[in-house]
Order: C-alpha cells, then structure tokens, then sequence
C-alpha cells in the first residue's frame, strides 16, 4: 500500500521514511501542505496518509477538509501527527476529517498499530464500494427486465435490443443470471400430459 508522509521538520520526515519503508510500504513525502494535497489529489494517489498538523502553506487539518470535500466517498485513511495535547486541538483535527491522530514523539509500535488499523478501514471501504456496484449493477438489470418485451405471439420468443428474437430462457438468462430449470403447470399438464396417460391406459398409440 503506498502511504503519504507529510511533515515540515526533516528529522521527523526522514523516521517516518525508515519506519514505514521497513514495514514494505510504498512511500512519498511532502515537506508541506500544499505539496500533501497535490499529492492526494494525484490521479493515483495514496489511500493512507500521515500529515503533520502544523505545515506551511497548509495546515494538516486544512489538508484534511480539502482532500475530503475533493475525493468524496473515495477510500482515504488520514492520521494526523501533533504536538498538540488539548482537548480541542484534537477534535479540530478530527472534525476536519482526519481518522486518527498521534502526539509527538511517538512510538514506532503505536505508528504500525494505527497504520495497520488504517489499512484495515480501507479494506472495508473498497469491500463495501464493490457490493454496492453489485447491487447498482443487478437493480439495473432487474430494471431492464421489467420494461416492456416484445415476444412472438405463436413462439414465444423475445425479441432483443438488436432486432434479433430468441427463447425467453436466453433472454432473461443473458440480462440476470438466471438459471432455468423446466416443469408442468397444472393447466399445461391437464391439457397435454393426462390426454396421453388415459391413451395409454386404453391401449392406444401416442399420437405421432
């Protein structure tokens, strides 16, 4: 997973280098906030990031609402990092829309834990953004289903989009993902079925 670090103090930047590269992860840094919100908007941007809350040009929460109003539903896991220990302090951060935050200093082992929460959340994001594409998908193909069909009067077959007619059972199989299986309904076995049975009991061919 590639994770964005943002900080102005280089010490802290080039920590937070060496942590996350020893943890695999793909990285790229920001020394400001300008630069941070550049990088989130990128057309590939990174799904987790770690801003500082205090940057020049634009602050880590200022970076949060920007990417937030920009990117939508798009998964993004935010952690702010802040020297900051007031009660308010942390829920303007969080009420910028950041996820998580951490105080400076911290500890390698907290960083990997909240990281690995993070990625956890985006799993989760991506998950449910794929079941309600699936859901959107099979409405519109049950929608389709439910407009108005053309079908033969004396074969039954529908005809399609392009003009071209065919079984029901292909139709409908083609536009849902239904599977047909085959049965007798009273009426039909009443009309065609016990004729036969009652020819049979009387002793008589089945007609050709």
């Amino acid at each position: 997973m590639k994770i964005l670090l943002a900080d102005d103090d280089l010490d802290t930047l080039q920590a937070l280098r060496v942590l996350a590269s020893g943890w695999n992860y793909e990285i790229v840094t920001a020394s400001d906030g300008l630069r941070a919100l550049a990088v989130l908007l990128d057309r590939h941007p990174p799904m987790l990031a770690i801003l500082d809350s205090v940057m020049p040009g634009m602050s880590g929460p200022e970076v949060c609402r920007k990417a937030r109003a920009a990117l939508g539903s798009r998964p993004l896991h935010i952690i702010l990092l802040t020297v900051l220990t007031r009660e308010t302090e942390m829920e303007d951060g969080l009420g910028s829309g950041a996820d998580d935050y951490m105080t400076k200093p911290f500890s390698p082992r907290e960083l990997l834990a909240r990281i690995r929460a993070g990625e956890r959340v985006i799993r989760l994001q991506e998950d449910l953004s794929r079941r309600v594409r699936e859901l959107e998908e099979a409405i519109s193909r049950v929608k389709a289903l439910e407009g108005l069909l053309p079908i033969c009067m004396y074969c039954k077959k529908v005809r399609d989009d392009h003009n071209y007619w065919e079984q029901v059972e292909s139709y409908v199989g083609k536009r849902s993902g239904a599977r047909f299986t085959h049965g007798i309904c009273p009426e039909c076995e009443a009309k065609h079925i016990e004729p036969q049975v009652r020819r049979l009991k009387d002793g008589e061919a089945p007609p050709g």
